[in-house]
């Protein structure tokens, strides 16, 4: 209307469209969603697929599936034995999510327990977009301490281990999110969240080891995690990153020996047994700013500690 007022065209009522687009996208979207119960197979996958494409799309149209119903009828379709249903669904569920108002009817329709059904049962794309809906479902605090209580943590876990290395992404996000609940931290610690975040760190092809050192950090706030943290050959990994890990990776390596090293002195000699001591001299000359402070810290901690120092 207004480049036609600026060029003095006039528009007739019939040749007016300016509302036209969004009453059909929203009769668009209540026909999909009418299509959820149909009774037919092929015509709830098409609809199922067809919300999944636009709740990725843009924010009116999440907010438009919202208002239409489609929230209760589509974590209704999360326990429909039909693998592309399901995965269609939760990744439908997982797009919506992302507007916060939506995050809370998801939730209020109950579909964080069939979410991690899926999780545990589902294909393999379907079982990784759960682990992301389940991310952007704990941004509510209650639903980390719900997901806990559901046994999500374990299997988030395996897909950490056993995932592809998109899987393994989504998982660590996951795991992150939820593990800022102190009782998560503890059912994480034992499903042995350590050994995959131990081989993570240890693949650098996968390129996640910024992801596996900021849950450890997360972790060692624990008392069982720094039990756990010891039992497994960590110290010579992160001591290697601190002397050739990326600038970021040398950050999150630092905190943590740096944490480990304020609760048990065991740590620090050991990492100077591997040698630690002019790689922290090194990043506290070289490093970003909050490497450098982490290392000055470090250098204080390991005036008494290491031997092999010059």
């Amino acid at each position: 209307m207004q480049w036609c007022e600026k060029n003095k065209i006039e528009l007739s009522k019939k040749e007016d469209c300016s509302n036209a687009e969004p009453t059909d996208q929203r009769e668009g979207i209540e026909s999909l969603v009418r299509d959820l119960s149909s009774l037919h197979l092929d015509v709830q996958r098409n609809a199922v697929k067809k919300i999944r494409m636009l709740s990725k799309e843009n924010p009116d149209n999440r907010i438009l599936i919202a208002k239409s119903g489609g929230i209760p009828s589509l974590v209704s379709l999360l326990t429909y034995p039909d693998s592309k249903i399901q995965e269609h669904t939760v990744t439908a569920l997982l797009n919506l999510s992302i507007d916060e108002v939506n995050k809370v009817m998801i939730t209020k329709e109950g579909a964080i327990p069939s979410i991690i059904d899926i999780l545990k049962n589902g294909q393999v794309e379907a079982k990784e977009n759960s682990a992301a809906a389940l991310f952007s479902l704990s941004m509510i605090n209650e639903n980390k301490e719900l997901i806990g209580s559901l046994n999500g943590i374990p299997l988030l876990v395996d897909l950490l281990q056993n995932g592809t290395i998109r899987g393994k992404k989504d998982a660590a996000t996951a795991l992150f999110n939820l593990c800022l609940n102190q009782e998560n931290k503890g059912r994480a610690i034992r499903a042995s969240i350590f050994q995959p975040l131990f081989q993570i760190l240890g693949d650098k092809n996968l390129g996640m080891a910024d992801e596996a050192l900021s849950i450890c950090l997360l972790l060692i706030s624990h008392p069982d995690g720094r039990i756990a943290i010891g039992q497994i050959s960590l110290i010579e990994t992160v001591v290697e990153l601190i002397k050739q890990g990326t600038p970021k990776n040398k950050e999150y390596a630092l905190s943590l020996l740096l944490e480990l090293g304020l609760h048990d002195a065991n740590f620090i000699s050991t990492a100077c047994k591997a040698g630690v001591y002019e790689y922290v001299c090194e990043a506290a000359k070289t490093g970003t700013s909050r490497a450098q402070r982490k290392a000055n810290s470090l250098l204080q901690l390991m005036s008494s500690k290491c031997e092999d120092k010059p």
